[in-house]
């Protein structure tokens, strides 16, 4: 598939227009907060500290009848708690929706997109030998990468200790929404091979999805000139998918708009206050993998990988602004082939990077897992810190196109190391924010990959003029 994948380059006026949507977002969610959604947020405020003096009764109650009322109390308040959860959210609906059908829409796009660029990326490739080759190069610096990653957040978690810092109450109830996925041979592979390309496909399993292009795209390469067709009619339909793809992202600005609306009229500054702390110290370590990405990128491709993160930023800022590594996963691209990666090693990288190479998530389960441990009181040695480090790894892997996947895994892990699970309640008023940062750097982590495998097989050209 060739580079030109859109219209002629020209310069792009969509950051400018998302950047826009991005400050109008802010600023409505903000007033919203103060006005339309103060009522909500003043009953929130009422049953969270009914909760908080129910559950210092009950950890002081010395009878029966004591503890029988604390409980009731309790109660009571956790079921208003929730009600005005829902409620709140059924306020801000409107702007929510906007965010939701843009990421329906490029939902839509990806798992046919995959399918179509990564058999003919690994048709024209030739023969296993080649599939092979680039295959362990780049499964070689995704798992170097995440490594990395995770190390980086045990490290600063451990350095900054914000569950200690914050010293914040902790949660007694189990009842966080999020389903734990324990570590199993079993689950790993059913999240590898498909039963069916088209339950795949219709679940945006993009790991079996690639699993099944692989196959496909070695058996069209092996059938000699009448694959020659089909790589013909690939090429074609991606490039129609393509088209579509540029349709939908005119759509972007809208999406930023509603999704910051909703996330800042809802949380407002009040939980930026309670976790600035972790927020800070999570967003700083993420500025530090940041710069080791790029400084391991600079190692092979040099000076480029400067005007390699220019190319992305687009990609960047919508993955940030819609919390979605996939909704910039078009936009990367084509970006990426337009800064002179051969369209055969993108369309086989960057799709195996979006289940093998999440570094932005990867490095958040060791730093939010450890911190709930702090939080309780919970020291863990070293060993077993590295052995959390290695579950993670693993399981990881086996669960991408999970939603709130970084949350599922973690779940898993609390399980596993005997921390209690009702830690990630800690976690979920933030977690919108959090996985703004995460999203992003997911971006920068595959676009550099792609740059570098592209670099050792001697394919990267020189980019497109802007």
């Amino acid at each position: 598939m060739a580079a030109d994948l859109s219209s002629p380059p020209k310069k792009s006026r969509l950051t400018w227009y998302i950047i826009i949507a991005l400050i109008i977002g802010i600023g409505l969610g903000f007033a919203l907060n103060k006005t339309y959604l103060s009522e909500y947020n003043q009953r929130l405020e009422t049953a969270e500290a009914q909760l908080k003096t129910a559950h210092a009764q009950l950890a002081t109650a010395t009878d029966s009848v004591g503890r029988t009322h604390a409980e009731a109390m309790r109660k009571q308040a956790a079921e208003e708690k929730n009600a005005v959860l829902l409620a709140r959210d059924k306020a801000v609906e409107p702007f929510s929706l906007l965010a939701d059908i843009f990421l329906r829409l490029i939902k839509m796009i990806v798992a046919p997109l995959v399918f179509t660029t990564l058999v003919v990326g690994v048709a024209k490739l030739g023969d296993i030998s080649a599939v092979g080759r680039i295959g362990g190069k780049t499964l070689l610096w995704f798992v170097s990468a995440s490594l990395m990653s995770l190390l980086l957040g045990m490290v600063m978690v451990n350095l900054f200790k914000p569950g200690i810092a914050m010293n914040l109450p902790l949660p007694e109830t189990n009842e966080t929404g999020i389903q734990a996925v324990g570590l199993s041979l079993k689950t790993f592979l059913y999240h590898v091979f498909p039963s069916s390309v088209v339950e795949a496909m219709a679940k945006n399993e993009i790991l079996q999805i690639v699993v099944f292009s692989l196959f496909f795209g070695v058996a069209t390469a092996a059938i000699g000139e009448p694959g020659k067709v089909v790589i013909k009619a690939m090429d074609a339909i991606a490039h129609v998918i393509l088209k579509v793809t540029g349709y939908v992202m005119n759509f972007a600005p809208i999406a930023v708009f509603g999704a910051m609306t909703a996330v800042v009229a809802k949380q407002g500054i009040g939980i930026l206050k309670t976790y600035s702390i972790f927020i800070g110290e999570f967003y700083f370590s993420l500025a530090l993998l940041w710069l080791l990405l790029i400084a391991a990128g600079f190692l092979v491709i040099r000076g480029r990988i400067v005007e390699l993160i220019k190319r992305v930023k687009e990609p960047i800022l919508l993955a940030f602004s819609t919390s979605s590594s996939e909704a910039a996963f078009p936009k990367t691209m084509d970006e990426l082939q337009r800064f002179g990666c051969k369209d055969k090693i993108v369309s086989f990288v960057l799709p195996l990077g979006y289940s093998f190479n999440l570094d932005g998530s990867m490095m958040y389960m060791t730093f939010a897992s450890l911190f709930i441990a702090q939080s309780y009181r919970i020291d863990l040695p070293l060993a077993t810190q590295i052995s959390m480090l290695l579950v993670l790894m693993v399981t990881s892997k086996g669960i991408a196109g999970v939603p709130r996947a970084s949350l599922v895994v973690i779940a898993g892990t609390l399980a596993t190391f005997n921390i209690p699970e009702a830690g990630l309640a800690l976690l979920l008023g933030i977690d919108p924010l959090l996985d703004m940062g995460r999203s992003a750097t997911n971006v920068v982590g595959n676009s550099v990959a792609t740059a570098v495998v592209s670099k050792w097989e001697g394919e990267l050209g020189p980019g497109q003029k802007e």
